[in-house]
């Protein structure tokens, strides 16, 4: 197909697209009020509830460890005293660092829980975001 071809074509292409983009605009393109639309992504999230939840809970396990568990605050205290105990001074304030960012997360976590807790409860009430509010999801 020689250059000429293809550029028209391309333009062809171009410009029926751009009158059907001018009637969709026309007919007022936006969803109805009251539905859900789908750029919000409420099914999505709705579907991943459970595997969210799950996650939120397996962290906050993993934070609430023992000191031997990898991952916990408790342990990290521990590396901590360690670090100090040893003089390891660059060490220590590496760790100690990575202890406060570990404790910041904690609450992160329990807000996390509670906001999806709603969103469960909404998607329940909502038909898991389909708006029909049955529940089925239909």
């Amino acid at each position: 197909m020689s250059t000429f071809r293809k550029t028209a074509l391309a333009v062809a292409v171009m410009g029926s697209l751009l009158v059907g983009a001018g009637t969709a605009q026309a007919d007022g393109g936006t969803p109805a009020p009251g539905r859900n639309s789908a750029q919000d992504g409420a099914q999505a999230l709705c579907k991943r509830v459970p595997k969210i939840e799950k996650r939120i809970e397996r962290s906050l396990g993993r934070l609430d460890g023992a000191s031997d568990a990898r991952g916990s605050v408790a342990r990290l205290e521990k590396r901590v005293a360690a670090a100090e105990a040893a003089g390891h001074t660059e060490v220590h304030t590496f760790l100690k660092n990575r202890l406060a960012a570990r404790k910041a997360l904690k609450p992160t976590l329990e807000q996390r829980q509670k906001d999806l807790a709603e969103v469960k409860k909404w998607c329940e009430a909502d038909g898991n975001g389909n708006g029909d509010g049955d529940g089925d999801g239909n």
